[in-house]
C-alpha cells in the first residue's frame, strides 16, 4: 500500500497518529509526500490500483473497503496507491483514470487529518481481512459473537448470535 499526499506532515498530532497506525500495519506501507504544487509521483509497481480520496467518491463501510483490498491482493496487485490531492482536489483526468474514488463522508477534512484517517482505515481493513477483533460490527451482540467465534472456538454456548460480521 502506498499513500501519496500533497504537503508535509512534519511534527504534529496527525503525524503521531500516522506513525501509530503505520507501526500496527502488517502489510507494507509507503508514504510519499509531494509539494503542494508540482512534484513527481513515483512510477507504480505493476500491476497497480489507484484510489483517489475525493469528495465525490464513494462513502464505503470499512467492511466493503476491506473486501475490495482483499480482492485486489488476491488478484495479484503489487501496489495499491491512495492519493490525497491538494486543496483544489484532483483533475478530472485523474478521477476518470482512478480505479476507485473514496470519500470519508460528505464533510470536508483537513489533509493531515485525512492521512491519519486513511491510515486507520487501512489498518482496520487489514484486521477485518485477518479476522482480528479490532473491528466491530454495529451490534454489540454481533461483536461478542464475532470475537467468541474467532478467538474462543471451544466455548460456544451462544449459538443464537451471528458468527461473523458480513463483508
Amino acid at each position: 500500500m502506498h499513500i501519496i499526499a500533497r504537503g508535509k506532515i512534519a511534527r504534529s498530532p496527525e503525524a503521531e497518529l500516522m506513525a501509530r497506525y503505520e507501526k500496527r500495519l502488517t502489510w507494507p506501507l509507503r508514504l510519499t509526500e509531494l509539494p503542494e504544487t508540482g512534484g513527481r509521483i513515483p512510477e507504480p509497481q505493476t500491476p497497480c490500483k489507484t484510489v483517489l480520496l475525493d469528495e465525490r467518491g464513494q462513502d464505503l463501510p470499512s467492511e466493503k473497503l476491506a473486501a475490495i483490498l482483499e480482492r485486489w491482493r488476491d488478484d495479484g496487485m503489487r501496489e495499491c496507491r491512495f492519493v490525497i490531492g491538494a486543496a483544489d482536489g484532483h483533475a478530472d483526468d485523474d478521477r476518470h483514470a482512478a480505479d476507485l474514488l473514496l470519500a470519508f463522508g460528505q464533510a470536508t477534512w483537513p489533509h493531515l487529518l485525512a492521512r491519519a484517517m486513511l491510515a486507520e482505515q487501512l489498518y482496520r481493513a487489514t484486521t477485518i481481512i485477518a479476522g482480528h477483533p479490532y473491528h466491530r460490527c454495529n451490534s454489540p451482540i454481533a461483536n461478542a459473537a464475532s470475537w467468541t467465534a474467532n478467538w474462543l472456538p471451544a466455548v460456544r454456548p451462544w449459538r443464537i448470535w451471528p458468527a461473523r460480521c458480513n463483508r
